[in-house]
Order: C-alpha cells, then structure tokens, then sequence
C-alpha cells in the first residue's frame, strides 16, 4: 500500500532541507544577490523547483508568475529577466548537487 505524503509534510522537508536563511546566504557568496532589493530567494528557488516538477508549463513567464504569487514584492517581466544570469545557474546548480544544508 502506497502512503501519500502530504504537501505539508513535503513543504516541511524540503525548508528544512534548504532553510530560507541558508538560500540566503548562499545567493550572497555566489554573487546572486548584490545588494538587497526586490529579489526574495526563497520564492524564487521554490518557484523553479516545483515549476520544473509539475511538467505543466515551464515558461519563464508561468515561472515569473509563480514567484509573484509568492513573493512580497512583484517583480516586473524585465526586472525578472535580468536576474537570470550565469550566477543564478551557477546557484541553482549548487543547490542540486549539494543537498546539505552545511555544504552551503
């Protein structure tokens, strides 16, 4: 018999797996985050993680709209845009291979 696992309890592990302040913190060593502005890293690494799981519609606009559904602050399409650099790959990119939140 399968046991569903509820969207809270993935929630938890997952913010528990990559707290908001070591998302934080990682996007400033990495070079994502200049200076502090409208940019909030927690929606917008939800936002990538579950567009990607839910195979529906992967645009970067269905991308932008879920970080501001999220988000306290909306961020324009072209405010959106310009924060797809190669240090946000780069960031992304750390977060898959290390699932640890100490390797941050």
């Amino acid at each position: 018999m399968h046991n569903a696992t509820s969207s809270t309890e993935i929630e938890r592990r997952l913010t528990t797996l990559f707290p908001s302040g070591a998302l934080e913190d990682h996007a400033e060593a990495v070079g994502v985050v200049e200076r502090e502005g409208k940019l909030q890293i927690p929606p917008l690494v939800w936002s990538f993680a579950f567009g990607f799981a839910t195979g529906e519609s992967r645009t970067l606009a269905a991308f932008r709209r879920s970080y501001n559904s999220t988000a306290d602050e909306s961020l324009s399409p072209g405010g959106y845009y310009q924060r797809l650099t190669p240090s946000l790959a780069e960031y992304l990119r750390d977060l898959v291979e290390y699932n640890d939140q100490d390797n941050f």
